[in-house]
């Protein structure tokens, strides 16, 4: 009959080879969560850029008609803010995300708030990393100003009315 300390160790060495299993495969399922969330970023990213450029294909003759200035280059579904004769030429939804700046004060609008602005759900990632993407563009184009990463106001001349 094996001694009770050698029936401990075994126990032990079979515990041990237990946790490494199983950080082994924690490590597995980690690398394929990263994997899947970059995945799922960039279809979100995807789509994105294809309802804009389903917008695109809608707005030439809108654009054509609202605006004086005609942009120089292709038609985009958020114009550079010199080419635009004001917020009425973005896109409804871009319109309710410049409204949003104006309504969050000296802080800034972030990007779960926009995503609630735009009538998603800020608890999910893909929705929050949206909205994050449609705020960069309207920084990218001269809209808004992010004044700290991840804070987005209205340009300066635009908030005192100037």
């Amino acid at each position: 009959m094996p001694s009770m300390r050698a029936v401990l160790e075994a126990r032990r060495k079979a515990a041990v080879v237990r946790v490494e299993e199983l950080e082994a495969e924690l490590e597995r399922v980690r690398t394929d969560l990263a994997d899947a969330e970059e995945v799922l970023r960039r279809r979100a990213l995807g789509l994105e850029q294809y309802l804009e450029a389903l917008a695109e294909e809608e707005t030439p003759v809108v654009v054509a008609v609202v605006s004086r200035k005609r942009p120089v280059g292709p038609l985009r579904a958020v114009p550079h803010g010199e080419n635009a004769a004001g917020v009425e030429d973005l896109s409804v939804d871009y319109q309710s995300v410049m409204a949003a700046p104006a309504d969050a004060g000296a802080d800034g609008l972030g990007a779960r708030r926009a995503a609630v602005v735009l009538g998603w759900d800020r608890a999910s990632a893909s929705r929050v990393e949206g909205a994050r993407a449609r705020l960069k563009r309207l920084v990218e184009r001269g809209w808004l100003v992010e004044v700290k990463p991840g804070r987005f106001t209205l340009p300066a001349s635009e908030q005192t009315g100037c």
